[in-house]
């Protein structure tokens, strides 16, 4: 039996870590990695039968879905966005999906809408959950703390004057004159010695120049950086998930208000020490937090995410039988 292991394709901006340490996450629970299989490409793959854990967020190329006959798959935590749905959830997509129901779900948006269509379905979480083979022992917990691509979904230089398109419509939506609202917004929650002082770390990089075996060890670094730390900060659900495997106190900062980004986070975000940031920058935390967040700052992770994360264990362990 030959196993596969899911790799990304770069958009012409960037690629996104966070893909990485999902499959990593899978990785770990397969004997070997004969081969990589390009998630937008899941359609062309020829070659023997290929067991394949397809687990994360599906997909960007509508055309390659459904995945080949010679991939095996095991459905957990996997994600079906809102923008994707309606192309992969056709007659040919609902009867691939039936044919290896049930489908494991990252989040309960997912699940209601393949119940929707008579397809079998449920909650899993995100396999990052099960990644505590990173975890360290307390007397290797360092003083780092660190702050990881937070409110991303803000506007940035970067984001605004990516193309001649993208500055004209964020002068019309506005956009353009919220720059620096991540900056501004930092300084309302965390104070000024450890926004100086913390260590930042961004899980979006350029496209171009990394190979991929480069990427996957990127994405372990951050890893094993997170299992060492004092305290995370972070937007990152792929930052946040595998903190909470690794018993790192991690904080989820929540700012997010279209429904491409809440859809994916049902089910998953209740198990954050979060705060939830409103769009006229009013927040609020769901734990005891009192003024702002320091280096002195103490959480203890909610632990909800156990359950999920042994039943994810077992699932993935049958599979590789």
């Amino acid at each position: 039996m030959k196993y596969g292991l899911l790799t990304y394709q770069e958009s012409k901006e960037k690629y996104n870590v966070g893909d990485y340490v999902q499959s990593l996450a899978a990785k770990q629970y397969l004997p070997t990695v004969n081969t990589w299989i390009n998630r937008e490409k899941l359609g062309e793959y020829k070659n023997e039968p290929t067991k394949l854990i397809m687990n994360g967020w599906f997909t960007h190329n509508i055309m390659h879905w459904v995945p080949s006959e010679d991939i095996m798959p095991l459905f957990v935590s996997f994600h079906m966005n809102n923008t994707a749905a309606p192309y992969m959830l056709s007659e040919k997509g609902i009867n691939y999906l039936k044919k290896h129901q049930p489908i494991g779900c990252r989040d309960k948006y997912t699940v209601k809408i393949l119940k929707d269509k008579g397809i079998e379905a449920y909650f899993t979480g995100c396999l990052t959950l099960t990644l505590d083979q990173y975890k360290v022992s307390d007397s290797e917990r360092e003083d780092a703390i660190y702050i990881v691509d937070p409110f991303y979904n803000y506007p940035t230089l970067e984001k605004v004057s990516l193309t001649p398109k993208h500055l004209v419509k964020s002068v019309l939506n506005g956009d353009v004159f919220k720059l620096g609202k991540i900056k501004n917004q930092l300084k309302k929650i965390v104070d000024k010695e450890l926004l100086e002082n913390a260590n930042y770390i961004t899980q979006i990089l350029p496209p171009g120049k990394q190979t991929e075996e480069e990427k996957f060890e990127y994405a372990d670094s951050c890893l094993k950086k997170y299992a060492k730390a004092k305290l995370v900060i972070t937007s990152r659900i792929h930052c946040a998930l595998p903190c909470l495997a690794m018993g790192t106190p991690v904080i989820f900062l929540n700012s997010f208000n279209s429904f491409v980004d809440t859809c994916r986070f049902d089910g998953i975000i209740e198990l954050f020490n979060r705060i939830d940031v409103d769009d006229d920058g009013n927040w609020k935390a769901n734990f005891k937090l009192d003024g702002k967040i320091d280096k002195h700052t103490m959480v203890k992770n909610l632990g909800k995410h156990h359950e999920l994360a042994e039943a994810l264990k077992e699932t993935c362990k049958a599979f590789v039988k």
